[in-house]
Parts: C-alpha cells; structure tokens; sequence
C-alpha cells in the first residue's frame, strides 16, 4: 500500500516528543490480547501475506490505512439493543469474523491489540469529542499513543469520518495531509489546575476544526468499560436511538444519519441523499462494506423505518 501521507512542521524524524508525554509506555499493559488472531485479523483488512511487519513507523502507517479502509464506524449494536462487550476476543468474533465494523472503543481496543501483538508499546487514553465545540464534554472517545522509531504517534483507527487515515506524530504543531485531508496536533496550555493536554485538528475549507482532545494519563479497563457503558446506553448519547455509521477515505468522508446519507468533500462540497429503508441496508452493505445476515438486514430495516 502506498504511503500517501506528508508530514509538516516540528514533527521531523529525530524530533522529540512533546514533556506532556512524559515516558507514557512504562506501566506494563493490563490488557489481555492472547485471543487476538492476527492472520484473521490481516485478512480482514486485506493484508493477507504481509509478514514480517517489524514495529516501525511504515507499519503502522501501513496498519492504521489498511484498517481505515476496511473497517467503518458503526453503531448498529447500540441502536439493536445488543450486548457490546470490550474483551479481546468478542471484538475479534464481531470485527475480524462476522465482518462488521463498530465504534471507537470496539475498533481501537482491537487495533490495540494486534499492534501489542506486533511488538508495538501502546498506550490507550480516553478523549473528549469537540467535533468543532468547545464544551467540555465526558470522555467517550479511545484514541491511542504507539511508540515506532523511538517516537510516539497518535494512532486512531477507529473515530470515523473526521479520524486521520494515518498516525500523527505526538509533537505540537506536527501536521500530516493525506489525500485531500490534513490533520494537526496541537499541545494545549493548562487551564486553571488542569493540565495541558492535546487537541487533534482536522482543515475545513473555513479553518482549523477541533476533533478531540485528550490527557496522556493511564487508564485502567474499567475506565473504559464506564465510557463505553455511558455511551452505548445513556439516552444523551449521540449513538442511542438513531443509526450512525461513518467511514472516510482520500477524497470524501461518508456519513449516514438515520436515513440520511451524506457525503463531505474537502473543498466544502456537501451532498446528502435520503434513502428508504430497504435503500440503507444496501448502503451498510455497500458503501460501507459492513457485513448484514439476512435476520439483521430485516431487523435494522424495521427500526430505520421506525425512526422516520
């Protein structure tokens, strides 16, 4: 696969990381990835007779591309009702065996844990989604921290329409454009007794747009399963209640709200489409490469219909 990614600014080869970093891959990592698969996992993402892959920074490119173009973002089991569990293998038997995608915990916990598998140090942190606002709101995104070449990278497969194709490396300022898109982290002061913290930007034809921010602070397991209950249940989350489903590539970043599929270009070029419900199960399928059973398929039919 062609890196297609160019990195600006602050952010070259030998540039250290940022203090806030501090030395985050110390702790030994509380999770539990001997489950993982990962030439089912390989075949998943179409990498199939990609070994050796070394834990440099040209493989996770590699890995976090292939895993982006494969995989989309989804929460059709929150809107079923479905037990969504975090462990390494239930994400393995939904992502990598039934061929679904799944949100951010789902995706880069097991993104995590092929690239622990792959000799990568990671660090998974919990991060507060802007998506261009600057309320301060609960923590309901992983993201992770990965060390290749002697530096850290933020390597996030796993945010949707808005997340980097690729890894940024964890400098402030450092930028990478791939495609048509471009991101940026920027190191944010403190605020008061809290401490500074990291802010991902994507370029809109108007501007930076913050995407999320984040502490590098450890969090256990539990912290996650809190997050991801929160999110998969409380009536306040944006995924209860309604389908979201996103993926984004070179060159346009696909969403489908509900019934409204919506397609976003970098020059600011907007088209939305509203589909009838037999119309969103061919787009799952489709345009989002999600893998539907025929008991699934009428099931989510019926509850689209429901929420026109």
């Amino acid at each position: 696969m062609p890196n297609t990614a160019v990195v600006h600014g602050p952010a070259g080869p030998s540039a250290p990381a940022a203090s806030a970093t501090g030395s985050p891959f110390l702790s030994p990592s509380p999770w539990d990835t001997t489950p993982l698969d990962l030439d089912a996992y390989l075949s998943r993402i179409r990498l199939t007779g990609r070994h050796p892959l070394p834990p440099t920074a040209a493989t996770l490119r590699t890995l976090q591309r292939a895993h982006t173009a494969a995989v989309s973002f989804e929460n059709l089991d929150v809107l079923l009702g479905r037990d969504m569990p975090l462990d390494t293998a239930a994400l393995q038997r939904k992502i990598v065996h039934a061929g679904r995608g799944g949100y951010c915990f789902e995706q880069n916990l097991l993104f995590a844990a092929v690239l622990e598998r792959l000799g990568f140090p990671v660090v998974r942190h919990l991060a507060r989604v802007r998506r261009g606002s600057t309320r301060v709101r609960r923590r309901s995104h992983t993201t992770l921290v990965v060390e290749a070449d002697g530096r850290p990278w933020l390597c996030d497969a796993g945010f949707g329409d808005e997340g980097p194709l690729e890894p940024v490396p964890l400098t402030p300022g450092a930028t990478v454009t791939t495609g048509d898109w471009t991101w940026r982290l920027e190191l944010e002061p403190p605020a008061g007794p809290a401490p500074e913290q990291w802010a991902l930007r994507s370029l809109h034809p108007d501007g930076w747009f913050d995407v999320y921010s984040f502490r590098p602070e450890h969090h256990a397991p539990d912290d996650f399963e809190s997050a991801h209950y929160w999110t998969s249940h409380h009536p306040r989350s944006p995924f209860t209640g309604r389908v979201v489903v996103q993926r984004g590539d070179d060159h346009a970043r696909h969403t489908l709200t509900d019934r409204t599929l919506a397609v976003r270009y970098a020059d600011g070029r907007l088209l939305r489409t509203e589909l009838a419900p037999d119309e969103v199960v061919h787009v799952l399928r489709g345009t989002f490469g999600i893998t539907l059973g025929a008991q699934d398929a009428v099931l989510l039919q019926q509850r689209v219909a429901e929420l026109a």
